[in-house]
Formats: C-alpha cells, structure tokens, sequence
C-alpha cells in the first residue's frame, strides 16, 4: 500500500515520543506535527532530522483503511487503546 496524498492522520492521531525538530518533547495524540506543510506533507520527509519512528512508518490496510477520515480514527483508537 502507498501513502495517499494529503493524508498525514499518521502525522496528527498518534502521539510520537521521539524529539523532532520543533517539538522537543515529541507530540501529543491528536496534535499535528510542525513540520507538517500546507499540502499535508512532511518537511522532514528524506532527511536526516526525521524521528525513525516515522520513517519507520509503513502504511497497512489495517491502519490506514479506505481514507484519511478512517485512518485518523483507526490510529487514533490503537492509541487509546494502548495508552
């Protein structure tokens, strides 16, 4: 499965505990990234700065679903659930 354009609900549901530039504490659930551009895109997309946990990241039926709408819920409800 590929990224949909203009998703990022893996950028903005779950919490990420890893410093990224512009958040040093990390993010909370819920909150979207900084680095985040107009087009929902990832500045850091390719470089060095970027959290491993989102590079690490790999989009999946399971967790994306059909559209960003499900795909921010779907994360967003693994993170209640393991929170």
């Amino acid at each position: 499965m590929e990224c949909r354009a203009g998703c990022a609900a893996c950028c903005i549901a779950p919490s990420i505990s890893s410093a990224i530039p512009g958040m040093p504490l990390g993010k909370p659930a819920g909150v979207p990234c900084v680095q985040l551009d107009e087009r929902l895109g990832c500045r850091l997309f390719g470089l060095p700065e970027r959290p491993a946990v989102c590079g690490g990241f790999r989009p999946m039926m399971d967790v994306c679903g059909t559209h960003r709408s499900e795909a921010i819920w779907l994360l967003g409800e693994w993170e209640r659930q393991t929170s």
